[in-house]
């Protein structure tokens, strides 16, 4: 067996640090469309041409080239406007490049793979921690090409790393691309270009405290009146006074919908997003504001009424609850979600998967939820897997990162802690331990199962192997269950216990007690100790 690698200790995930919710504008009149439309494509083409600038000054950038931008900008739009939209492309400019820098590992890491497999002999073995060689001369050819193609890509991203410049695709390379294989996404021409331009318009506005209603460029005020202010040359639109026009419908917001109001009724700094769904022809309102991150609370607190372990997997979350000793109570839940179909889907499964797991943690008592700090980041290359296409999708297809993230701020306004553990060895373990003893005539364990016990074992602090149960009839005695979990702090906790001389148990058989060498010291019926002298003639052999 190789070595194992260390396991890094749990700790409890930080809170969310922003809210975002959203509405739908219902009941918009045709004029109120075609003004959003207008503005969305007006401030669409200024966010394109800025974008652009910013992409062309690269690194050099600073408060100067911002500033001026900003003032190229603001006759076209107002002096909000044209801050909102460079800020924007900043931001859209730092995230370019981080992706950069993302793809350039990746390609590395996949033309590392690729030597190392070519390198081998057809048909070498691998082992778990290093592929083996290629089944045949004909994947072996194949996968040389590949070498070649990516060492041509890596080339040409280091040259642009290198020269400081970066792509960025407003409205999504995804889309765009769509643009050439219309039959295969089910559109037509103008279908796509509807939705292309949707996109690239921008209508979004940031914050700013003190101000009414914490927005000026989109304001809303507490009884769901919108209100947009319109650029320089669209002012002639506007409906109401200082060039703002006013929608015909109202917003209301369901979900934080008090402190929503609490925010706009102090003039707190609120930010907007208003947006097109054009396959539902539907226009919705996000509503987004930054709140202050909760304390994180130290793990024991957390843990004074056990945990519930949650091992993430395609389908579903697998969950058990443990006690303070790291023992299961009751049967393991499991919380099934769908992750096909489009992106506003999976997400929905999702969230009502998370949902029923906190219901459920509520109904039990129980203050934290222990998951796994899962990356596959290093995992979806398919230089690494190879044929295991299908092991590739599913592990690309499971949004492990969304998922901490949306359970964190959802638990957030529960009071339950989400402690992340190290995934290392959680299923291997949890089925080697726990999978058999927790399977019974009526309840069918799974690996999945099992690895939740594991996870919440070591969140607990615990080891996840169990301690070896003693026969049936010697498992209660004077000491207690002996398959009680001893806590962390206890020295030689995972060792067997001594062995006490004298009977094991409480019930003592015959001639094993104190006075088993000396029967006549017990007081018994037919015993010389009561009777005396008595004693009984022997039987005659016959009559």
């Amino acid at each position: 067996m190789g070595e194992l690698r260390e396991v890094a200790e749990p700790f409890v995930a930080s809170g969310p640090t922003g809210v975002a919710v959203r509405t739908r504008l219902k009941l918009l009149a045709p004029g109120d469309e075609k003004v959003l439309r207008l503005v969305g494509a007006h401030l669409g083409s200024l966010a394109a041409k800025d974008l652009a600038a910013r992409c062309r000054d690269g690194p050099e950038h600073s408060a100067d080239t911002w500033a001026a931008r900003k003032r190229e900008l603001t006759p076209l739009s107002s002096s909000r406007w044209a801050g909102t939209i460079t800020k924007a492309s900043h931001d859209q400019w730092a995230l370019a490049r981080r992706c950069q820098l993302a793809h350039v590992q990746n390609l590395e890491a996949g033309i590392r793979t690729l030597t190392h497999r070519l390198s081998l002999p057809v048909g070498q073995k691998g082992s778990k921690k290093t592929p083996g060689g290629y089944r045949s001369r004909r994947e072996w050819h194949a996968k040389a090409r590949r070498l070649h193609v990516l060492e041509d890509r890596l080339a040409a991203e280091r040259a642009d790393r290198e020269a400081r410049r970066v792509r960025v695709v407003r409205g999504g390379k995804r889309l765009a691309r769509t643009r050439h294989h219309l039959d295969a996404a089910h559109l037509t021409e103008a279908q796509w270009r509807e939705l292309w331009e949707a996109e690239r318009w921008f209508l979004a506005a940031d914050g700013e405290s003190g101000k009414r209603y914490g927005n000026e460029t989109i304001r809303v005020s507490p009884d769901g009146e919108v209100s947009i202010k319109l650029p320089a040359p669209l002012a002639h639109l506007a409906n109401a006074g200082h060039g703002r026009y006013v929608l015909a419908c109202r917003a209301t917001f369901g979900h934080r919908g008090t402190e929503w109001a609490d925010r706009v009724g102090a003039n707190r700094a609120i930010a907007y997003r208003i947006h097109l769904d054009v396959g539902r022809d539907r226009w919705y309102l996000t509503a987004s504001w930054q709140i202050p991150p909760t304390p994180a609370i130290p793990i024991r607190a957390a843990l004074v009424d056990g945990v519930i372990g949650v091992d993430m997997n395609a389908d579903h979350l697998a969950a058990w609850r443990l006690d303070v000793h790291g023992n299961p109570i009751g049967a393991p839940r499991r919380f099934f979600y769908d992750l096909t179909g489009s992106r506003d889907h999976r997400d929905a499964q999702v969230r009502h998967a998370l949902t029923r797991l906190l219901h459920w943690a509520r109904a039990c008592g129980v203050k934290a939820i222990a998951i796994e700090d899962l990356d596959f980041t290093a995992d979806k290359t398919r230089e690494k897997h190879g044929r295991r296409k299908r092991f590739r999708q599913v592990i690309s297809g499971m949004p492990t990162g969304r998922l901490r993230a949306r359970l964190t701020s959802m638990a957030d306004q529960t009071g339950i802690a989400i402690i992340a553990v190290d995934p290392a060895y959680t299923s291997r373990w949890g089925a080697q331990h726990w999978q058999k003893p927790l399977t019974s005539s009526n309840r069918k364990t799974t690996r999945h199962d099992a690895a939740a016990v594991a996870i919440g074992r070591r969140a607990q602090g615990h080891p996840i192997r169990r301690r070896t149960a003693p026969p049936p009839h010697d498992q209660s005695d004077r000491a207690g269950h002996r398959t009680v979990q001893a806590r962390p702090g206890i020295p030689r906790r995972e060792g067997t216990r001594p062995r006490i001389p004298g009977p094991r148990t409480r019930s003592v058989g015959a001639g094993r007690g104190a006075n088993a060498g000396d029967q006549n010291a017990q007081h018994r019926s037919g015993r010389s100790a009561e009777h005396g002298s008595w004693q009984q003639d022997s039987l005659p052999l016959s009559l």
